[in-house]
């Protein structure tokens, strides 16, 4: 661990949840190769597309509708309906097409389970703190395990931008009923996570290394309260001596 400066007073405790709370590139990556397979069986002229084109087709949903970036569920279903499309499928077979694919996805997205350490480490926060997780991603929390864990979980979408845009973290402080300053905020990012919640004026705790990553440096951005190289080292920091 390492400090760079002091904890203020912490009366909550904000969580990102992707490779923070447990390692989200393999899942990903299957979700991926099962989205392909099954448009593969469903919609068979999709096989003259490789990666390159699915990529470039998001891209181009992103230039044509910008906000898009700030909802990745929104900005697949517009891509696999874009993608349909262009492989010659109708407009009534691409739409349904994109929202079955979708929830193929979002489905595998979600087949997976936190490790039970880090779920007994949570649980052992929430007898001091209220947590609450903040995620550009799209993950089902309650399927993964972290039902009754989090008072809520907040995603982007629908006019509320992803971090390090400061609304979700508004959000939190707004449902937890305590001025931002107060909110301790824990991700491996330090552009998302910690300069996102430095800006916004909460307290933020670095990891990294993130799961699966090298070491990172913070280069330009807003220094962390404290950094640490695992998760669990959050129990003695806020159950020990220090909070």
């Amino acid at each position: 661990m390492q400090c760079f400066q002091k904890l203020r007073h912490v009366a909550a405790i904000s969580f990102d949840l992707d490779d923070t709370l447990y390692d989200n590139h393999p899942v990903l990556l299957t979700a991926e190769q099962v989205l392909q397979a099954w448009l593969l069986e469903h919609f068979p002229r999709t096989a003259q597309w490789r990666q390159v084109q699915w990529r470039a087709c998001k891209l181009e949903q992103l230039r044509l509708q910008p906000t898009l970036i700030h909802d990745t569920s929104a900005a697949r279903l517009a891509t696999l309906t874009a993608g349909l499309l262009a492989c010659g499928y109708d407009v009534t077979s691409a739409t349904n097409g994109a929202q079955q694919g979708l929830a193929v996805f979002y489905r595998e997205r979600s087949r997976f389970s936190v490790a039970p350490e880090v779920i007994e480490l949570l649980l052992a926060l929430q007898q001091r703190y209220p947590l609450i997780g903040i995620t550009n991603g799209n993950v089902d929390h309650q399927q993964i395990g972290l039902a009754g864990v989090f008072e809520r979980v907040i995603h982007p979408g629908h006019g509320v931008r992803m971090k390090p845009y400061r609304d979700m973290f508004d959000m939190a402080a707004e449902q937890l009923n305590i001025p931002l300053s107060q909110l301790l905020h824990v991700g491996d990012n330090p552009v998302t996570d910690v300069d996102g919640a430095r800006r916004a004026g909460a307290q933020a705790v670095w990891l990294t290394p993130a799961y699966g990553r090298a070491t990172a440096v913070i280069s330009g951005q807003r220094l962390p309260h404290w950094r640490i190289s695992q998760i669990g080292q959050l129990h003695p920091l806020l159950l020990g001596a220090v909070g």
